[in-house]
């Protein structure tokens, strides 16, 4: 074994940390999101000096500075890493058999067409992993995504991004005034807030997107709807608009439900959706997922490609859902 050669082998263990130190140029934090002793990143700083042939870090206080040498060697060292995970995406799709489980959380909504279509196209490539999956309202799919009980929520409005979370917006749909099909507003083509004034509301609960949406519609209209019921799920509200028990706001139902022409079989329910004068009568549906940040809490690879997939393909999948609606 050559030289030159010797001393690649004694540098490859040591690029990641390479990598994330010229990232951070912090010791410290760069050993606790590689989940590593301190002394390790320092120790390693130094063995990887002396192959080279010259300093690579300049202490500064509690933090470090490339040299001019490490800046022109941080590039090459972070492109090898690159090519690296390429080739290792490319073994890991070209297997079939990825098993795990993955933990989707999801407002009711999106369980009929929205997380199905998406669980399928990925269940047609990794058909070994499996899913646990469980619903409620917006607040609570974003707390179990928080707590970690689940890897993604799949939420409307999208959950905003931070250092812990990530997200990304998948779709939007507009959302419709629901009235009895026997309303004096039925007939209409459009229809605004003020016409419904003076009606009584049907309403998610406090904690559901769709609750936070019309809230907000509200207020820009000036004033409070008179909430005369309020409902965990879209399918009870829409019963209740039926009866005639109250108006409603909702994404479209694929549908205008039974109407008068089966009032006799149907007890008289029936409702027509309207579509809203309102810059805000529409909601953004999105993922969020977890930033793992140590390599400790490392992302499993059935958790990372179904992200992936999410990513790449998720809006492509759902246009067709969007287009119907």
């Amino acid at each position: 074994m050559d030289l030159q050669h010797r001393q690649l082998v004694q540098l490859l263990p040591i690029l990641p940390l390479l990598a994330e130190l010229g990232r951070t140029q912090h010791i410290t934090e760069t050993a606790e999101l590689l989940g590593v002793p301190q002394s390790t990143v320092s120790r390693a700083l130094a063995r990887a000096s002396a192959v080279v042939g010259t300093e690579l870090l300049i202490r500064e206080g509690r933090g470090v500075r490339l040299t001019p040498a490490a800046k022109a060697l941080l590039p090459y060292v972070e492109s090898a890493l690159a090519d690296f995970r390429t080739g290792l995406d490319l073994v890991r799709h070209e297997s079939e058999v990825i098993r795990g489980r993955i933990g989707v959380t999801f407002q009711h909504t999106f369980g009929e067409a929205t997380l199905p279509l998406l669980i399928s196209a990925f269940r047609s490539r990794h058909p070994q992993t499996e899913f646990d999956l469980s619903q409620g309202s917006r607040d609570s799919c974003l707390a179990e995504l928080a707590s970690g009980q689940a890897d993604f929520a799949l939420t409307a409005p999208v959950a905003a991004a931070s250092r812990t979370i990530g997200s990304a917006a998948l779709y939007r749909e507009p959302l419709r005034l629901v009235v009895p099909h026997r309303h004096r507003l039925a007939g209409r083509q459009r229809a605004g807030l003020a016409d419904i004034r003076k009606e009584p509301f049907v309403a998610l609960g406090p904690g559901y997107g769709l609750r936070s949406l019309t809230d907000a519609m509200f207020r820009e209209a000036g004033f409070r709807p008179r909430i005369a019921f309020e409902s965990q799920d879209t399918h009870t509200v829409r019963g209740l608009v039926s009866a005639g028990l109250g108006v409603s706001i909702l994404p479209p139902g694929g549908g205008a439900g039974p109407g008068s022409d089966a009032t006799a079989r149907a007890g008289g329910l029936g409702w027509v959706e309207i579509p809203l004068d309102s810059e805000l009568a529409f909601r953004e549906i999105g993922m969020a997922w977890r930033e793992r940040r140590s390599a400790r809490d490392a992302e499993p690879d059935p958790v990372r490609l179904f992200r992936e997939l999410v990513l790449a393909d998720g809006p492509s999948l759902l246009a067709g859902l969007v287009q119907a609606r």
